[in-house]
């Protein structure tokens, strides 16, 4: 699933492709693809014609397009296999295209270049989707209702450390579990916890209560460096999957350290990387820089 460089990628393309410009005709191909939406994708539609779109917006895994004027944005998830694409209105449809969005492109605001352009959701595996959605009442930032309880990421400079490492040690799980939770924390997905644990020296099984305010905030630094050298390339790639806003792949699965390295030395010490099963994925790690905690007799 994108993390979050991969989504922030999408971010910036949709900001630059498809800002300021008033939608004219939507048409939903698979009724997966607005599942999240209550109405169905008749009402999508209807209700999404005549707007125009304002900035692309990022929380986490997650993003929105803000309808200029009014409380209400259109949310996307890229589930497992999710893409929004701008491609021309006369490229040929993509296998997997759920729902075409078409711009009117009379606003003397559209982005330079789109016209004759269209935003395409297309995804394989149909998990995630697109859904209208109000603004949370008590949000300072346009967020959708729906997402009202994801924690600011650590790229946000809004981001608390100081409330993280209090809900960090008072949650009582284990380390890996920790940044994964998008209530504490969000972005963090499988792929930039292993590495920024690698990089801290930490075993993913580690109980948070033990986690000192110092390791935290290591942890932290370590997981915005390795997020931003990440979005720095376009974010990673393993397949033709995630791909940004014009179908290209990141290249960072070319300098992660941890994930994926099954058996090949670590970047460190040398010591054969491991893998073992967790939570119904996998985790990297060294088991002679992250060594797992002792268990109590």
């Amino acid at each position: 699933m994108p993390e979050l460089p991969e989504v922030e990628v999408v971010r910036r393309g949709l900001e630059r492709w498809v800002a300021g410009r008033t939608v004219e005709a939507v048409e939903v191909l698979h009724p997966r693809a607005v599942r999240r939406h209550p109405g169905g994708g008749a009402d999508f539609a209807a209700r999404l014609c005549g707007e125009t779109i304002g900035a692309a917006q990022r929380r986490g895994k997650y993003l929105w397009l803000p309808l200029e004027g009014r409380d209400l944005s259109v949310l996307g998830h890229l589930g497992m296999s999710g893409q929004l694409l701008v491609q021309p209105q006369d490229a040929p449809d993509e296998k997997h295209l759920r729902i075409r969005v078409r711009f009117t492109d009379s606003d003397s605001g559209s982005a330079a270049g789109a016209a004759g352009t269209e935003l395409r959701f297309v995804d394989q595996r149909t998990f995630g989707g697109l859904s209208l959605h109000e603004v949370a009442a008590d949000s300072t930032d346009g967020l959708p209702d729906v997402i009202a309880h994801i924690a600011r990421d650590p790229l946000d400079p809004l981001f608390d450390e100081g409330a993280y490492h209090l809900a960090l040690r008072a949650k009582r799980t284990t380390i890996k579990r920790a940044l994964l939770d998008q209530s504490l924390i969000s972005g963090v997905g499988n792929i930039y916890a292993d590495e920024a644990l690698w990089r801290a020296k930490l075993h993913y099984e580690r109980p948070t209560a033990g986690i000192t305010r110092q390791r935290s905030a290591e942890l932290l630094g370590h997981a915005r460096d390795v997020m931003n050298a990440a979005l720095a390339v376009g974010g990673t790639s393993f397949d033709s999957l995630y791909v940004n806003v014009n179908g290209e792949s990141g290249y960072f699965d070319r300098s992660l350290d941890a994930y994926g390295r099954e058996d090949e030395p670590c970047r460190r010490c040398g010591t054969p990387m491991r893998r073992r099963p967790w939570m119904n994925r996998s985790s990297y790690f060294c088991p002679r820089c992250q060594r797992p905690p002792r268990v109590a007799s």
